[in-house]
């Protein structure tokens, strides 16, 4: 949605101009620029795109379709979640900006936080339920679209990997500039090097494969959205001297090397996954195989059981309980993922 208090907290991403809404367009007062508003979101990308450009504006890394519904936090989005919530506390009074939304889930999921909550991303990939209770922006995070203290808070999930060293800082600079002083960022990402639990992880990983060669699981799509991966944070000593450039300092961190969850998550969400497409593929009568077609009608189908809050979701609930033993168990080992508070510091 594009609320009235959303046109004034943005500004025209290539003069900081005001912008005023007239009918379907939201319009600078300073140079004129016309920016459509008529899909529920509002369209503040700059004139001029930036040579680095995220592979998330591929069409085919959005195939399986998980963008056009959500379903409730489950597994390691859940884990997430929970950690934004505990770290970061959204509330009533508060204005928090998503960074990164993606399809916008996460606004949706803290909705009832009574919280302001406004989700931006370069992608125009949001889910109808985001589109209808968060104010949406298409926008770089580079060159955020918003006047200066804005936001009380924001966070950041999944997206900082995604980045190199220069459009990191930027980014990171962009937040700061975007927060109210003493305003808090809370992030979910990793840097290179990695501890000792981590050999678990590559443990799964190497099965994981072996089960894809015998055709009991499929990757592909996980290693098509994590091919656009730069992982510019080279180890936790980096990760503070950036925070520093970019104006903020480390509060409060949590390691999450997810040994438990990658086996939940790529082998037994993998394989279940793998059935419900070849399931969905039998049944429409379109031949063996799997196919973006099948993917997709799995997805939907268990989404909407999930909704439900049938068996198949507290089954999803009760492995997303267990995936929190790595957090218990590991959160203190520094290794590669992390969740992080970083608060703004100076005026």
């Amino acid at each position: 949605m594009i609320s009235h208090g959303l046109i004034g907290l943005v500004r025209c991403p290539d003069c900081l101009g005001s912008l005023v809404l007239t009918g379907p367009s939201a319009v600078c007062q300073q140079c004129g620029r016309q920016f459509q508003s008529g899909s529920g979101f509002l369209d503040l990308r700059p004139l001029t795109a930036f040579e680095e450009q995220t592979k998330y504006l591929d069409e085919a890394l959005h195939a399986d379709a998980r963008h056009e519904s959500i379903a409730p936090p489950l597994l390691g989005s859940k884990i997430r979640n929970d950690m934004l919530r505990r770290f970061l506390k959204p509330g009533p009074g508060d204005r928090v900006l998503d960074l990164g939304c993606g399809s916008g889930r996460t606004l949706t999921w803290n909705r009832e936080s009574g919280a302001a909550l406004t989700g931006i991303d370069i992608a125009p990939y949001f889910a109808p339920e985001a589109v209808e209770t968060s104010d949406l922006l298409l926008g770089d995070l580079r060159r955020l679209p918003i006047k200066d203290g804005t936001f009380s808070k924001a966070w950041s999930l999944d997206v900082l990997e995604h980045l190199s060293r220069p459009a990191l800082i930027e980014m990171l600079s962009q937040a700061n500039r975007v927060l109210a002083p003493g305003g808090a960022l809370f992030v979910y990402t990793h840097v290179r090097k990695n501890g000792w639990p981590a050999v678990g992880v590559r443990m799964v990983n190497r099965l994981a494969r072996g089960l894809e060669r015998l055709g009991l699981l499929d990757l592909r799509q996980e290693r098509l959205r994590k091919s656009d991966h730069v992982n510019p944070l080279a180890d936790h000593d980096d990760l503070s001297r950036v925070a520093a450039e970019s104006g903020f300092r480390i509060e409060r961190i949590t390691y999450y090397t997810p040994v438990v969850g990658a086996f939940v998550e790529n082998v037994l969400a993998r394989m279940a996954e793998r059935f419900l497409v070849r399931r969905a593929v039998r049944q429409a009568s379109t031949g063996a195989g799997g196919g973006h077609a099948g993917i997709r009608e799995a997805r939907t189908s268990a989404q909407a059981r999930v909704r439900r809050r049938g068996p198949l979701y507290w089954s999803l609930m009760t492995l997303s309980t267990l995936m929190k033993v790595d957090v218990l168990l590991f959160g203190r080992v520094r290794s590669g993922p992390f969740f992080a508070l970083l608060r703004k510091t100076g005026a």
